[in-house]
């Protein structure tokens, strides 16, 4: 008997969800949109006759690719939970990079020490203010959790924004990169990094759901930003390299930069960020402009623009 389960585009799904935990409903929602999002002749599956009413795979593909029955895979989007042993075939057949294979652990929750509880203030050595004094001509910014700036030395503060400006309570990189309209204005490619930034943000959601704090701003992005909240009600996570960041500075014009991040094996949830230009090329010599305005004096800030 031919399965039917994917025969209407709703999968009888919204009943199922109204009663389940978040925990679960989360699961099953990040299930069906990571099926919907894979593409059948990539992942090597023989030509189908049958009209697909809906994108990506059918229910019982990905039970064929992942080794396991229909029916169980259909269990799995009404928010049973997956045991440990099928979770690599689930990957492999929802087609899921490393971020997303994280992802799903932790909402399995097989992340481990990702789930132990977590200082709820993170504190900053004075050792890492002098790190970040110490790159002279590069911008370079320390972000904890849920990408909360821990500190930016003067270079970051040109470039970007000055957060020692900001409230401690809203010295954060993702509530500046949505709301901040000088975040808007600085990135040419600025949905391409903000969707980093959420898709970032979704991940670290998933390694701790009791972290109130990364709970909170997300509420709070959703309820402000437009655009936060539909690419969040999308489900996406991805690792992206901060390679070619494209930015147009009042000051300095356009430049390219990179980012290289560096994370302490002794503290996981804090990262530096810094960023350079090819040497010798027009975005390396802008951000020299833009240093020889703030490394001299010992300013925070560049002159206003005229």
């Amino acid at each position: 008997m031919t399965n039917q389960v994917d025969s209407r585009p709703g999968d009888r799904k919204a009943i199922v969800d109204r009663h389940l935990p978040e925990k679960n409903r989360v699961l099953a929602d990040f299930l069906r949109r990571a099926r919907s999002r894979c593409d059948p002749a990539r992942l090597g599956l023989p030509p189908d006759s049958r009209n697909r009413r809906v994108p990506g795979l059918r229910r019982e593909e990905v039970a064929l690719l992942a080794g396991i029955s229909t029916g169980y895979y259909a269990r799995l989007e009404q928010g049973t939970v997956p045991s440990p042993a099928v979770l690599e075939g689930l990957a492999r057949a929802l087609n899921l990079d490393a971020a997303g294979r994280a992802y799903l652990e932790n909402l399995v929750g097989l992340a481990g020490p990702g789930n132990q509880a977590r200082p709820s203030v993170q504190r900053m050595r004075p050792s890492r203010d002098w790190l970040l004094a110490a790159f002279l001509r590069q911008p370079a910014l320390l972000l904890g959790r849920s990408t909360d700036v821990l500190a930016a030395n003067v270079m970051a503060r040109a470039l970007f924004a000055d957060f020692e400006a900001v409230p401690p309570g809203e010295r954060n990189y993702a509530r500046w990169m949505f709301l901040a309209e000088d975040a808007r204005s600085l990135f040419v490619d600025w949905e391409v990094r903000a969707r980093a930034v959420l898709e970032s943000l979704r991940l670290e959601s998933g390694a701790d759901r009791r972290d109130r704090g990364t709970a909170a701003l997300i509420t709070d992005l959703r309820a402000q930003s437009a655009e936060f909240g539909q690419w969040w009600a999308e489900r996406r996570v991805h690792h992206r390299a901060c390679r070619a960041i494209r930015l147009w500075h009042p000051l300095v014009g356009h430049l390219t930069v990179d980012c290289e991040t560096f994370t302490p094996a002794a503290e996981p949830d804090t990262t530096l960020h810094v960023y350079t230009a090819e040497p010798d090329s027009p975005s390396q010599r802008a951000l020299n402009l833009l240093g020889s305005w703030v490394v001299s004096d010992g300013a925070s800030t560049p002159p206003a623009a005229n």
